[in-house]
């Protein structure tokens, strides 16, 4: 006899806890229980890809002399307490949560081969784990350089989320950490036109490195791209990938000093599009500041205030155009995944970072 299930909201709002009346991302709580309805899709789940906003801020609450090994035990903990709590993988610092690979355990009777998936099909999910079901029964390893935490548990995927099935030409762990990033390349080729001056903050980072080579294309010749990265590392990556041409190093919440960086490297001028990409606040002025009059400013970034890019632009006077990163667009995964087929550069740096 065939297994009957419950009707569940496309939405999810059915497994929101508490408060009422709201969506499952903006609940405090949601039911994490592994009984799915109609509508779900149960995984279980292997590795989570933590946002970077996220994991840099959990690592910051570890006590700064322990061990490799203590600080993962921390981050291990204040992971499975945001969890026990939510019912999801939440920070309620930063807000933001990451996204999730598992294998498909079973599908809801409404839901059923769903794009072309089946059970025992090992996946990438495309939608935030602040809205996620999570349960985490063990964390077997905390990846304190890849912002990764291999785990075991189960997740439930609503109706409207969306996922990608794991591609066979390219490591797990490098599909998880192109696709948690999967809507900033692509928002940059929408958003950089030829003979466009780019300014990319963080962009030694993964997100930075993809939407510099995107933007690098798009651009052409007659455009510039500029990378600004923090520490040595990123800009030693940022100058191996060979795709920006200049590359500044500074701290992006210094904002004057980042435009005097700017200017001086730019004969003077702002950039007519700047993308920030940094995982930490405070960001939201160095951005507009080296943004032009009537310029686009795209912030992927988890760690942006909305009220400090609004009000701060306000403050001084720039009518510019803020647009807030949405991690979907559509097409967005196969866009990222061939971006990184297409730049044996970018793929090899990639590679280095989350796989070696």
């Amino acid at each position: 006899m065939a297994k009957e299930y419950k009707w569940g909201c496309p939405y999810g709002c059915h497994r929101v806890v508490e408060p009422e009346g709201v969506l499952p991302q903006a609940a405090w709580k949601i039911d994490n229980s592994p009984e799915i309805r109609e509508n779900e899709t149960l995984i279980d789940v292997e590795t989570l890809n933590i946002d970077a906003a996220s994991f840099k801020q959990i690592l910051s609450q570890c006590d700064p002399d322990a061990d490799e090994a203590t600080k993962e035990q921390q981050v291990a903990a204040r992971i499975m307490d945001i969890v026990s709590q939510r019912g999801k993988m939440h920070n309620p610092v930063t807000g933001s949560g990451g996204m999730l690979l598992g294998r498909i355990k079973e599908f809801g009777s409404k839901v059923e081969g769903r794009d072309g998936a089946k059970v025992g099909d090992r996946i990438c999910t495309l939608v935030s784990l602040s809205l996620t079901p999570l349960n985490i029964t063990k964390i077997k390893k905390v990846h304190l350089d890849k912002d990764q935490v291999d785990v075991e548990g189960t997740a439930v995927l609503f109706e409207t989320g969306v996922f990608s099935v794991l591609p066979d030409d390219m490591d797990e762990k490098l599909a998880l950490a192109v696709l948690d990033v999967a809507g900033a390349p692509i928002q940059t080729d929408r958003l950089v036109q030829p003979g466009d001056t780019v300014f990319i903050l963080g962009a030694g980072g993964k997100s930075g490195l993809m939407c510099a080579s995107v933007a690098a294309k798009k651009a052409g010749p007659m455009g510039k791209v500029i990378g600004l990265a923090h520490s040595d590392r990123s800009a030693a990556r940022l100058k191996q990938l060979g795709v920006c041409d200049i590359v500044l190093q500074g701290d992006a919440r210094n904002a004057m000093a980042i435009r005097k960086l700017l200017l001086d490297a730019n004969d003077g001028k702002q950039a007519d599009v700047t993308i920030n990409c940094v995982s930490i606040p405070g960001t939201e002025m160095a951005s507009i500041l080296c943004t032009r009059e009537g310029g686009k400013i795209y912030f992927f970034s988890m760690a942006t205030s909305f009220t400090a890019a609004a009000l701060g632009a306000e403050g001084v006077g720039a009518d510019i155009e803020l647009i807030i990163g949405n991690g979907y667009a559509k097409g967005h995964a196969e866009y990222a995944l061939d971006l990184v087929r297409n730049d044996s550069k970018l793929r090899s740096i990639l590679e280095e970072m989350f796989v070696k």
